[in-house]
């Protein structure tokens, strides 16, 4: 059986968090396809998709997400069973060492995990579950207590009735720009979001402002120009976007 979950902390999107010495973060890192991130064309972020970035351009990184893609459709159930086994051990390992336990089980998909035919959230109350979703009707619905979400936004046309649902909240949202950062955007105030995740959750009715990284193009795949991209932001255009 392919391990799921990444403990170590050596993926960039968890590194971040795992600075503070009082928490250990781990994640579930899945090839995105159209079922395991609905929202990725509607949202225009397929191709920014942040999956080749950071050890995603390696090979055999890029092997083992997709296989454990593959392991969630071909046997559910058997995905299931050792996804819960991971985190019963990794439960165990935080509180043997006296931090705080937190897990994304999103780092590259958008699964809705609080749901009935998964329910990890409620499995492990004293877990603290969090992710970045395009589902906007999540936000309004009832989680978990210990499953918190952030919005990620797109200025894709077809995904604003989505962004106005999240508007309707007082989630943080998520917008990834390239160049500096504004103050202020979608009249929400912008807060850095590259220290920590965690920190983020907090950030309610806030803008979290996350730098565009360099995605280097892979074969057989188009390189992102961010300035014609929909779901980066390019602050030097930020007039023109309305931003404020």
């Amino acid at each position: 059986m392919i391990k799921l979950l990444d403990t170590s902390g050596g993926n960039t999107k968890l590194a971040k968090n795992n600075k503070d010495v009082l928490i250990r973060s781990a994640g579930l890192s899945m090839m995105p396809d159209d079922d395991l991130c609905v929202f990725r064309w509607i949202a225009a972020c397929a191709l920014e998709c942040l999956r080749y970035s950071g050890r995603g351009r390696f090979n055999a990184v890029m092997a083992a997400r997709q296989a454990k893609s593959d392991l969630f459709h071909a046997d559910p159930e058997a995905f299931l069973k050792q996804l819960i086994h991971e985190i019963t051990l990794f439960e165990k390992l935080c509180n043997k060492s006296g931090v705080e336990c937190w897990v994304r089980l999103n780092v590259f998909s958008d699964v809705r995990w609080e749901l009935a035919a998964y329910a990890i959230p409620q499995m492990f109350p004293n877990i603290n579950f969090y992710d970045y979703t395009k589902h906007a009707h999540r936000l309004k619905k009832k989680l978990p207590d210990n499953y918190s979400l952030m919005f990620s936004y797109s200025k894709a046309p077809e995904y604003q009735k989505y962004v106005e649902i999240a508007l309707q909240t007082d989630v943080p949202i998520s917008v990834v720009f390239y160049g500096p950062m504004p103050d202020t955007f979608l009249g929400r105030e912008v807060v850095n979001g590259d220290v920590s995740d965690i920190l983020n959750l907090s950030q309610k009715g806030k803008i979290i402002g996350l730098t565009y990284k360099v995605v280097k193009a892979v074969a057989g795949e188009e390189k992102i120009d961010p300035l014609k991209s929909n779901f980066i932001v390019d602050t030097t255009r930020i007039p023109l976007l309305n931003a404020a």
